[in-house]
Formats: C-alpha cells, structure tokens, sequence
C-alpha cells in the first residue's frame, strides 16, 4: 500500500497540514519540526504524486561544500580546488564551516537538500561514534533518493554500502617517509601530537605514524602521545604537558603543520631550540610551513588536487567505483637534525 502524507504525518507527530508545508517549502516552519517530518519522509519513502517525484530528483546546479573549519589552511586549500574546478563547471559553490559538530553538519546537509543540491562534498574528519554513522547513513539515503551526488574528500564512508564516491590521501606512504627520515637521524625518543581523540582522521594519523615508526624499529612511547584539536594552540598546549611530565624525548612528531608551529613556539618559550635541542615535524605543508624559521620538515598532501578531483569525480558517473588515493610526499627542511650531545644527554637525565 502506497504511503499516504498522513501516514508522514503520524510518523512525525504533526498535522498533515504541516507535512504539506514542509513539503512544498511556501510556509515558514521550526527546524525541529521540519527535520522531523524530513526524517519521517526518508524513512517512510514517502513520495507525493507523478509531479512531487519529478521535483524530488531535480536538483539546482549548486554545490555544497562542507568543512570542519574554514579558517584551517587544510580546508582552505581544499576549497580553493573545488572552487577553481566548479568555475570551469559553471556551477556555483556554497561553502559550509560546521566547526566540527555534527549537528551543524547534518543541519547543513538538509540545508542543501532543500536547495536542491546538484553535489555535496563533505570533506575532513568525522566522529567515530556508532549513533553519528547511523544518522550520516540515513542523510546518505535522502541525498542519494533526491539525485543528488555524495563525495567524502578525507573522510571514510559511515558504512561499507554507503553510496558516496571517495577521495582519501595516502597516509600510511607520507607517514612512511617521515619516520624513516627521523629514525636514520637518529631518534629514537620520539614524542607525537596526535588529532582529536574520536574522530577519524586524528586516529588514522596516530595509527599510521605508530605503524611507521614501529617498522623502522621504534616503538611510539603511549606516555609521550598528547592528543590536540589540529589548531596551532593545542601544539603549544601539548608540548607544555610534555615538558611538564619530565618525558625526554628528541623529536616531536606532530599530526599536522599547525599544532606542529605552535610545538615550536612552545619550544622556545622554554628555552629550547628546534633543530638543536629538539626537532619537529608536521603533516600537511600548508604555507606557513616553508616561511617559519627553522622551515617544518613535513608530509605534503596535494590539498588543492584534492579538490578538484572531488568536484570532477562528482561528475565522472563512477561514484560508486574505486576510492581516488592521492600521493604525498616528504617534504625536507631544517627542523629535523641529528640529536645533538645536548639533546643526548636530556634524553638520559
């Protein structure tokens, strides 16, 4: 038996007046409403007439880009490749900065599907958490049913079905080179600044860069691993709580370029020198890397290629096939030196 727009209605606990409304997008109604008679019309499959279903697969042409954090050089970059491929498009961009909340992003989401996006790009870390892949999986669905197309740039899929294409970095090669690098030096007491803890891309970093370490022979001290939020302040913050502890170390390893510059600043504010004293590296080579002094040692990801292969897997017809991994590559500067006698001997006291 067909769905009828009662049965939407009792579903979500409001007047078939107010599906109707939701509906038709002509009337003004509260977002709590709203995303409940949305969720009860994903779920119920619910589709009004011939004319209702023509208008549930037209889509506007907009793209919908969202971020963690717009004011992070890592996104930036990234939107900055979209945008140079969707001017080629004529398609025109929306960007979204849900500062990593998962309410904002599932809010922008739904934004978007009311505006009949033509592509959503979700790009960066998501939470790792069972109840946000369930609720991602069924925003999925509702993009997927209106005809909209899904890309996940830096991101995993919230389940194996999910209908998304995919554009990832390789992680485990970048972190290969750079803890080759480290360990030929040298190092053998490596401190790390991982991502936030519970989400994916602050546990995939840790995982690949332990990996990588173990393989040349060190083993990633738990005691010397001090979890941040990717912002250059949580670098500064972590290296405090290191120096505090008493850990010895000879290197800071940093899960991205960020908290990498700010492991730099805190490093000199208590006396240290980075190569001489203790050396530092990033992930990322966003811009600031190559201008500070010493210049950060780093992994480059091509960010702004990211982008575009994002918007032009979008629209290739082969979302469903193979993920694209993108190279990187070690980038040498001068952060990164053999341990001094110095460094030697704090590492023993």
């Amino acid at each position: 038996m067909a769905v009828t727009l009662t049965d939407v209605a009792a579903r979500a606990g409001v007047s078939p007046a107010t599906v109707s409304r939701v509906l038709n997008g002509n009337y003004p109604v509260a977002d709590a409403t709203r995303r409940r008679v949305e969720k009860a019309v994903r779920d119920l499959d619910y589709v009004v007439n011939a004319h209702a279903r023509a208008l549930l697969h037209a889509t506007s042409g907009l793209v919908g880009v969202i971020l963690n954090d717009i004011a992070d050089p890592f996104f930036g970059a990234i939107a900055r490749g979209i945008q140079a491929t969707a001017a080629e498009m004529r398609r025109l961009v929306v960007l979204c900065s849900s500062s990593a909340d998962s309410s904002s992003e599932f809010a922008y989401i739904e934004v978007l599907r009311r505006q009949r996006a033509e592509v959503v790009i979700l790009v960066g870390a998501a939470p790792e958490d069972a109840a946000y892949r369930r609720e991602m999986a069924g925003h999925v669905r509702g993009l997927r049913a209106q005809g909209a197309r899904l890309v996940l740039c830096g991101r995993p899929a919230p389940n194996p079905h999910t209908a998304a294409a995919s554009v990832s970095f390789d992680d485990l090669g970048g972190a290969r080179a750079l803890a080759s690098h480290v360990v030929s030096l040298g190092h053998s007491a490596v401190a790390y600044v991982a991502g936030p803890e519970g989400r994916t891309t602050g546990t995939q970093r840790r995982l690949v860069f332990a990996k990588a370490l173990s393989e040349c022979g060190v083993s990633l001290d738990p005691a010397l691993v001090v979890a941040g939020d990717f912002s250059r302040q949580s670098g500064v913050d972590a290296v405090r709580r290191l120096l505090a502890s008493g850990a010895s170390f000879t290197a800071v390893c940093c899960a991205n370029d960020l908290m990498a510059l700010g492991a730099m600043a805190a490093l000199r504010e208590a006396g240290l020198r980075v190569p001489e004293d203790v050396s530092v590296t990033g992930v990322d080579d966003v811009p600031s890397a190559q201008d500070v002094t010493p210049g950060l040692t780093t992994v480059r990801l091509p960010l702004e290629e990211a982008g575009r292969r994002s918007l032009a897997l979008a629209f290739s017809g082969h979302d469903f096939g193979s993920p694209v991994v993108l190279p990187t590559e070690l980038v040498v500067r001068s952060s990164v030196v053999a341990p001094s006698a110095a460094s030697a001997r704090r590492k023993l006291a």
